[in-house]
């Protein structure tokens, strides 16, 4: 670890804010981050508080009442058969309209098609145009 007079002259590696220093690679960095000195100028204690039992077993009643619920709102959101319902709809929705569009284009494209022939040529050449009926 550098002092702040080095980090000018040297900016190289990975600088603390929090304890003021430079550190020369990540893993470095990672040790100091999780360090005694790193922690005490956080403010916090390395000291672990003991548990009693029943905090412990407060603390599992609470995580299972926790999973339950979350359990029981995945159940409610989760319903198949409606999901599958609601996914057939609007596949039909899709096909139809699809084909819709479709029958939208070859309506355009026919009258296209029509407009584009003079009726006096198409009546001298003997026919009334091209396709179009079956």
């Amino acid at each position: 670890l550098r002092s702040e007079a080095v980090v000018s002259t040297q900016s190289t590696g990975y600088y603390c804010n929090v304890c003021d220093c430079v550190v020369k690679d990540s893993i470095n960095y990672l040790d100091h981050i999780n360090g005694k000195k790193h922690q005490r100028n956080l403010g916090m204690s390395m000291k672990v508080e003991r548990s009693t039992l029943d905090q412990v077993r407060s603390r599992f009643d609470k995580n299972k009442r926790k999973n339950e619920e979350a359990q029981k709102n995945l159940a409610e959101d989760y319903d198949l058969e409606v999901r599958a319902m609601e996914r057939q709809e609007e596949e039909e929705k899709q096909r139809q309209s699809k084909k819709q569009r479709r029958k939208e284009r070859k309506k355009a494209e026919e009258e296209a098609a029509s407009a584009d022939i003079d009726p006096e040529m198409a009546a001298v050449m003997g026919f009334g145009g091209f396709g179009g009926g079956k």
